[in-house]
């Protein structure tokens, strides 16, 4: 299973932390370092991270570790990495032709996760994302999540801001390459993050969901989240 991981970003809410949010140390390892650990532990065997903001001191980082670790990273640049996340995944088009898992860089999640959605049923030409319905006792800022709306293992709607939702957004995909077509229908309409693209395939019932049921995951964003991340390291529940 090949992994794509999107660190393109400027992480500004973590800035007082580190100048390049993949690189910020959380418990002494670097929390991309954290996420691709866990994705290898899960079954990953290759990598394939988009860089953008501070691009060459990440890459130079993650050679160091590749060769440290013996993972095969493979690098994508994102010269538009102002724009939205998806552009970042799109720029990954000519590497990936089969499926693939997506993965934000700053989200930590329980490696059972990750090992539970790649041994899953993937429909050919549809996405899955790995949805938390534990909403009310989550442990992610609800004001900062990307909301889902859910219905007979389907999306129905997902976004920052809509009204009605029942479950949140993990950051974590298992794709096909259709994933690469919708991010072009919703970049040509204007929308360049993945919830857009996951709209797209949602509006042609090709977008499911995988329930994590109630496992651990943290979207570590800022220096709260950032500290809630150690305390929970620290006690063995993440």
């Amino acid at each position: 299973m090949n992994c794509l991981i999107v660190a393109a970003g400027t992480g500004g809410r973590l800035r007082q932390r580190g100048q390049s949010k993949p690189l910020v140390p959380v418990n002494g390892v670097r929390l991309l370092e954290r996420v691709i650990t866990r994705a290898r532990s899960a079954g990953v065997e290759r990598f394939f991270v988009v860089s953008g903001y501070r691009g060459e001191e990440l890459r130079a980082a993650l050679d160091v570790f590749s060769a440290r670790e013996a993972i095969p990273i493979v690098h994508v640049s994102n010269d538009e990495w102002q724009r939205s996340n998806g552009v970042s995944v799109l720029k990954a088009r000519p590497f990936l032709d089969g499926p693939f898992l997506l993965s934000m860089c700053d989200h930590l999640v329980d490696p059972d996760i990750l090992r539970d959605l790649i041994a899953s049923t993937l429909e050919p030409d549809t996405v899955t994302l790995a949805v938390d319905f534990n909403v009310a006792g989550s442990i992610n800022d609800l004001d900062d999540v990307t909301r889902v709306m859910c219905s007979n293992g389907r999306i129905v709607h997902i976004g920052k801001v809509i009204r009605e939702f029942n479950a949140i957004d993990t950051g974590i995909f298992l794709c096909t390459p259709v994933i690469f077509d919708a991010l072009e229908v919703s970049q040509a309409a204007g929308d360049d993050s993945i919830s857009g693209a996951m709209n797209v395939l949602a509006r042609e019932d090709r977008a499911r969901i995988f329930d994590i049921q109630g496992r651990l995951w943290l979207d570590v964003d800022d220096p709260a989240t950032l500290d809630k991340a150690e305390t929970l390291l620290n006690a063995g529940r993440l």
